[in-house]
């Protein structure tokens, strides 16, 4: 392999012995609800730092609409919600985390609820909404369509009162550092081009997906894929990334973000019309439009191709019960912005990139592959999901294993001394960032985003994964050794990387289950009933895993 491809083990020109140095017990990278909840947990009898890429409410949680899942109906229970997850899983999701995880989703939501969330309610008990893969009514729900937004103040004002958590927003996270085959800290960029070293007991990587590999996607700028990528750096290993989750249903208009329709409008009662005003769900899928979303995602795309134009429409005006304007606040509020309306209109949609279902391999306590180092929520692939993530499943996912990750970093600090400065640790770049080579970066993130959507989204062939992979290279070879100090320069590293491993995924697996889809292998082969792993070299320089 040629070593161009190969990025160096740090993105940053480095002298420990000329940096300003921070000390904690645990360090966490990412502020949504994984990370929050993580540093609530280990608070308890730690010192912790949670580090923000953005402002600290500036996250996917944020984003998130549709609710949290959890069995807390009549006639519905954990090993329903089980059920069900295992099914959406397509028999790559393990049963052991499915089970432990569905039996405390209760708990989750009780917890909330004891700190202060404020779910919606009808007649006193919770408001339980639907979406598709989910046989009963389970999501709990806030403000309509701002579930992740009440999930967010809540933890964040709670961590924010606790007297052993710092924040630390605006600050990019660079790497994380190694020392003697340990995860001991990690290198910042503060604001102002100012470079920082942390040292920690336990670090938690807490910093979500990588939706925006994609040109279309409803993940905000910030998801790029940096703590998958600093992971990999660093020796841990990933699996599974070729599974990346397209949501069916995102705003599609020239000139508008690709925002997201939350699937509880299907839930309500929402159908899919093709250009030509006939639904076409009905004969796709029995549950038709709560159909699994791998399921919908493609129908659409059957449906836009056999019918022509460029999306389809969400059809909501028959919704005659229901005040579509209360139920969904939000997003009512944003299509008018853009001339529709919600009770009269139809929406125009399509799939977009939603959400990284592979991740850093992760144990039942949020502990990698590398010892010192423990990973939560979008960015870990704990087996929850398999080949396919439940809608709502991934704020669940979220608290359960930012708890979990919590507790055991607390665990880990207290069997331990407390961190030392690493004096001689430090690195060289290789080729400085300057006029003669300068980069264009927005033209070569388009470039990215256009690639992966054309040749690994939806649908994915062994011609077209080659092509990408021979591209990425070719780009990696003149980018990932240059020195950046910028955020979006580290970012675009990143994205090269993690786009490279999702590629190879997709190319090694000869086979079509979940939400990975081949052309030229359309069906779930039973050898391929397994992880797909990807791990780093025994010598630490990161490579892709022949497979298994």
């Amino acid at each position: 392999m040629d070593e161009l491809l190969l990025p160096p083990r740090y993105c940053l020109d480095f002298d420990a012995r000329r940096l300003p140095h921070v000390f904690t017990d645990v360090l966490v990278l990412g502020s949504g609800a994984a990370g929050l909840r993580a540093a609530l947990e280990a608070s308890a009898s730690c010192e912790v730092l949670v580090v923000a890429r953005k402002d600290l409410d500036d996250t996917n949680t944020a984003l998130a609409q549709g609710g949290i899942a959890a069995a807390l109906g009549p006639g519905d229970d954990p090993a329903k919600h089980r059920q069900d997850t295992l099914a959406t899983g397509n028999g790559l999701a393990d049963p052991a985390v499915v089970d432990s995880v569905t039996r405390e989703a209760p708990d989750c939501i009780r917890e909330l609820v004891d700190w202060g969330a404020a779910f919606d309610r009808e007649n006193g008990a919770l408001a339980l909404a639907r979406e598709g893969g989910h046989s009963v009514p389970r999501l709990a729900r806030a403000r309509g369509d701002a579930t992740g937004a009440e999930i967010q103040k809540v933890l964040l004002r709670k961590a924010e009162a606790s007297p052993n958590i710092r924040f630390a927003g605006r600050t990019f996270a660079v790497d994380l550092l190694t020392h003697e085959g340990r995860c001991v800290g990690a290198l910042l960029l503060k604001p102002g081009s100012n470079v920082q070293i942390v040292w920690a007991q336990a670090c938690i990587l807490a910093t979500g997906g990588a939706g925006r590999l994609y040109r279309e996607t409803t993940n905000p700028p910030g998801a790029c894929g940096d703590g998958l990528a600093m992971a990999y750096r660093a020796g841990a290993a990933c699996r599974d990334l070729e599974f990346v989750q397209f949501h069916p249903t995102a705003l599609y208009l020239a000139g508008a973000s690709r925002f997201l329709i939350s699937e509880a409008a299907r839930g309500e009662g929402g159908v899919l019309l093709d250009s030509k005003g006939r639904r076409f769900m009905t004969g796709v899928h029995d549950k038709a439009e709560l159909a699994p979303r791998d399921v919908v995602s493609r129908a659409i795309s059957d449906a836009i191709r056999q019918a022509g134009g460029n999306c389809v429409y969400l059809d909501l005006r028959h919704l005659d019960a229901v005040d579509l304007r209360e139920r969904f606040p939000a997003i009512a509020k944003t299509l008018a912005s853009y001339g529709i309306d919600i009770r009269r209109d139809l929406i125009p949609v399509r799939p977009s990139a939603h959400y990284m279902v592979g991740g850093l391999l992760t144990d039942e306590h949020g502990a990698t592959s590398l010892p010192g180092l423990f990973a939560a929520g979008e960015v870990a692939s704990t087996g929850l999901h398999g080949a396919n993530r439940l809608g709502s499943n991934s704020l669940l996912e979220a608290l359960v294993f930012g708890k979990r990750a919590g507790r055991a970093s607390a665990k880990q600090v207290e069997e331990q001394a407390r961190p030392r400065a690493v004096l001689d640790l430090a690195a060289g770049g290789v080729m400085p960032e300057g006029p003669s080579g300068a980069l264009h970066f927005k033209d070569f993130e388009n470039s990215l985003q256009s690639l992966m959507w054309r040749d690994v989204g939806l649908e994915r062939n062994e011609d077209g994964l080659t092509e990408a992979l021979e591209k990425i290279a070719f780009w990696s070879g003149y980018v990932l050794h240059r020195r950046f100090q910028s955020p979006r320069g580290l970012s675009l590293q990143n994205m090269l990387q993690v786009a490279r491993l999702v590629a190879l995924g997709a190319l090694r697996r000869h086979e079509s289950r979940g939400v990975h889809f081949r052309t030229d292998f359309p069906e779930p082969d039973p050898s391929w009933a397994r992880p797909n792993p990807c791990e780093p070299s025994e010598n630490g320089a990161p490579r892709e895993s022949p497979g298994t």
